[in-house]
């Protein structure tokens, strides 16, 4: 087949082929003319209407006359459309103030206000225990005795030796005939015997176990007949009418914290309850291998509901600073850090910020936005700089006609 030929078939079908299309797609015309195609041309493809009523049920149908430009393109040149440029629609959220580091929380361990553990003052074996576990005591009150017949028998010997003394230099001072150095002698004699009653009395004494302070009594580790020495653990007695907590708080406290602060503890055995206490001291240094620092607070326990050794969650309030806090979703990040989209008289503005403090529900920020300020949350995907947007939700004439 000749050249010619094969041309002219690539021509008709080509041209069956754009009417199909324009048959078909309703928007194919369109595109035709867009493309340069004459308005006259496509309408052959299309079908032109054959009476002036046709084409008016065209128009009536809303399909461009013959030659006309497509509304796409009417829309695009701007005729028509008094609204200019497409606005972006976002959705926005006022600008509040949180707080930031406005409450350090802690665990921490308590103990009894004085703690002692009771051990004898002599060796000896046990004959008799006088308290019991988880009984209250009071200073100077007996625990317990050891084996004293030595002592007693120590003592009357020491009285019989002082009352021999005393009648003797007695005797020495009415007599005349005595030397004065054995008067003087009786008078030592009699001193010494002084001291012994006293040294044997002390004695008999140590054999009595005192409970040094007041407090609750622990667990009796001993038993009657039980041989014990001065390093034998009788009970620990507990003073815990207050309770002292320990806890650690991060160096960038270290400064905030001060004696005398207010202070709330829970307790998990207590769940619900919260006691109050009182900063009673602070260490005067910050642990280097941690970077925190000691703090030992002062728990109030009068109806003795706790107990030494308990764990406690401790809270401390602090006056902490302001910054403007927003949505998670405001904060965007490009090249140069973190930003969000402010919205000022229906325009997007960027505004940088930088984290201060990330929460579930916020995030604090550092930068220039103010209480009350709009920041778009939703829609950030089309905002640009200095773009025409509408907010979500709003109304009035001008969002109406947009």
């Amino acid at each position: 087949m000749r050249i010619w030929k094969q041309l002219l078939a690539s021509v008709i079908v080509l041209l069956v082929i754009l009417g199909l299309w324009v048959f078909l797609v309703p928007s194919a015309g369109d595109s035709l003319i867009r493309m340069g195609v004459p308005g006259k041309a496509v309408a052959l493809l299309r079908g032109a209407p054959s009476s002036p009523e046709a084409a008016s049920d065209q128009t009536a149908r809303g399909e461009p006359a013959e030659g006309a430009a497509p509304a796409a393109v009417r829309q695009r040149s701007g005729a028509g459309n008094g609204n200019g440029p497409r606005s972006t629609l976002v959705a926005v959220e006022p600008v509040v103030l949180g707080i930031v580091n406005d409450r350090l929380s802690a665990i921490g361990s308590g103990e009894a206000i004085q703690s002692v553990v009771v051990m004898p003052q002599a060796t000896g074996t046990i004959t008799e225990i006088l308290v019991s576990s988880g009984q209250k005591v009071v200073r100077g009150q007996v625990l317990a005795r050891l084996d004293n017949e030595e002592q007693l028998i120590e003592q009357e010997k020491a009285q019989v030796s002082l009352k021999s003394a005393v009648e003797k230099s007695a005797s020495y001072k009415n007599l005349q005939s005595v030397a004065r150095l054995d008067v003087l002698d009786a008078q030592i004699a009699e001193q010494s015997a002084r001291l012994a009653v006293s040294t044997a009395e002390f004695n008999l004494k140590r054999r009595n176990i005192l409970a040094p302070i007041d407090g609750i009594a622990g667990i009796v580790a001993i038993n009657i007949g039980d041989n014990v020495t001065t390093q034998t653990s009788i009970v620990t007695l507990d003073d815990r009418s207050s309770i002292l907590v320990d806890f650690w708080a991060p160096e960038r406290f270290a400064t905030a914290i001060q004696p005398g602060q207010p202070v709330e503890a829970t307790s998990v055995a207590r769940p619900g309850q919260v006691f109050k206490g009182l900063v009673q001291n602070i260490d005067n240094r910050i642990d280097a291998a941690s970077r925190t620092m000691r703090i030992r607070a002062k728990v109030d326990n009068a109806q003795d509901q706790l107990r030494a050794g308990m764990s406690f969650g401790v809270a401390v309030r602090f006056a902490g600073e302001t910054f403007p806090s927003v949505d998670p979703l405001a904060v965007q990040w490009d090249a140069e850090g973190s930003f969000v989209w402010q919205i000022k008289d229906a325009k997007s503005v960027k505004t940088r910020v930088r984290i201060v403090q990330r929460n579930p529900d916020s995030v604090l920020v550092d930068g220039a936005l103010k209480e009350g300020d709009q920041v778009a949350i939703e829609g950030l995907q089309r905002v640009r700089e200095g773009g025409a947007v509408r907010i979500a939700g709003a109304s009035g004439p001008e969002v109406a006609s947009q």
